[in-house]
């Protein structure tokens, strides 16, 4: 079966990795057909285990190798496809669309934030399908008050994050 892996805290805050390198870690863990999409962390793969088997071992195996506590949330094809098939806002060349990938349950933790974080004109959040999407004008992710509480150390194991565009990029090399 065809899989994303979704790395939290690639790239940010001195966790540096080369994707190479976070590659080479999967296919020693036994997954095939390795490639990653970006340098934010995106791993397609192929294995015949299940998600949540997946997840131990390569959250192992990713801890052990790069000496972090690493945290990643393991999507199949039919399941990354949803995350681009329900988006509900429109293109806007001035915002960016977040879709959260993480634990059951956290779109509705993320939803009781954004209501209590105050907002910038034209910010607004939804649950679609149970995956929470967030819209926010280009420029405001990290200044917003929802975009600081997405670093909170209570939540760092339970989501991350990425722009709706990777979501695209991911299908088609899950697709090729």
């Amino acid at each position: 079966m065809k899989y994303c892996a979704f790395l939290r805290g690639v790239n940010v805050k001195g966790t540096n990795m080369k994707m190479a390198d976070v590659c080479q870690v999967f296919k020693d863990a036994g997954m095939l057909d390795v490639s990653s999409v970006l340098a934010s962390g995106n791993i397609v793969f192929s294995s015949d285990k299940n998600a949540g088997d997946l997840k131990k071992i390569l959250e192992k195996a990713m801890s052990d190798h790069f000496s972090y506590e690493a945290f990643l949330f393991i999507r199949s094809l039919e399941e990354t496809e949803v995350f681009w098939n329900s988006i509900p806002f429109e293109s806007n060349n001035d915002l960016h669309n977040y879709a959260f990938v993480g634990n059951p349950g956290v779109e509705n933790v993320l939803m009781k934030e954004f209501e209590a974080a105050s907002k910038t004109e034209n910010e607004k959040a939804e649950i679609v399908r149970e995956i929470f999407y967030w819209q926010v004008p280009k420029g405001n992710t990290l200044d917003s008050s929802f975009g600081k509480v997405l670093g909170k150390k209570s939540l760092k194991d339970q989501f991350t994050s990425r722009n709706i565009n990777t979501f695209e990029k991911i299908l088609k090399k899950m697709n090729s």
